[in-house]
């Protein structure tokens, strides 16, 4: 029986671990063919031996998006060897450090910077051209609440969500009649090493399992998805 996702093509970034590598699984049970990056060789092969165990098909590119020309590089193999790309799932993220603003250095508000804007700005112009081509691109980002709560200590974090948010949004809107779809989730408080690092202290059996954002994320990639340029928050159905 095919899968919802039968022969689609998915880049998936940060899919090592936590949110990326639950969407792999999931993308890939669904019959998608699954490109993984990350910069842990190890933690790749470790989400392909799952993948392979169901069935699925995965290629693995080690790959460390602040490397901006590998992205393009990236976009030219995916290109002689599909000719198009169906799903983009920007989900790879830094915490950076949680301090006041103004002794944040400069050093750590340019990683932030790299990684969760100029990276994601990368993909959108290395692989719309690639998602034009699909019969029905789909772009998922991950953002975050911190975006828009304006926290004390997370103004990196919040400075660097709120402008992928802004790029996004408007890059929808440029799509627009296009065949492409662009969306970003919300997925709240969830058990990952980032939330680990930003609250060491609490009960990660309070917090939302990765896989319980599958199911979302399958929604957005899904041709008959209409959203577009909607930051979509993560309902969490509590027992």
């Amino acid at each position: 029986m095919s899968g919802r996702l039968q022969d689609r093509i998915a880049v998936i970034t940060g899919a090592s671990r936590g949110i990326g590598r639950a969407v792999a699984l999931g993308f890939a049970a669904e019959g998608a063919h699954v490109i993984l990056v990350s910069r842990t060789v190890g933690g790749l092969e470790e989400v392909d031996d799952e993948i392979r165990k169901v069935g699925g098909k995965a290629t693995l590119v080690p790959l460390d998006l602040t490397d901006f020309d590998a992205i393009d590089r990236l976009g030219a193999n995916i290109f002689e060897r599909w000719g198009k790309l169906d799903i983009l799932v920007g989900n790879a993220g830094s915490l950076g450090v949680l301090t006041p603003v103004s002794h944040m250095e400069a050093k750590a508000w340019d990683k932030v910077v790299a990684t969760n804007i100029t990276a994601n700005w990368r993909l959108i112009r290395s692989f719309e051209p690639l998602l034009k081509r699909s019969d029905a691109g789909r772009a998922i980002f991950v953002t975050s609440g911190a975006a828009h709560k304006n926290k004390p200590y997370w103004g990196g974090y919040a400075m660097s969500k709120a402008a992928l948010e802004a790029i996004v949004k408007t890059w929808a809107a440029e799509c627009a009649n296009t065949s492409i779809r662009a969306n970003l989730i919300s997925p709240g408080p969830t058990r990952t090493a980032m939330r680990k690092q930003a609250m060491p202290g609490e009960d990660p059996t309070t917090l939302t399992k990765p896989a319980e954002l599958v199911p979302l994320f399958i929604e957005l990639a899904m041709p008959a998805c209409t959203k577009n340029g909607e930051v979509v928050e993560f309902a969490r159905v509590k027992a």
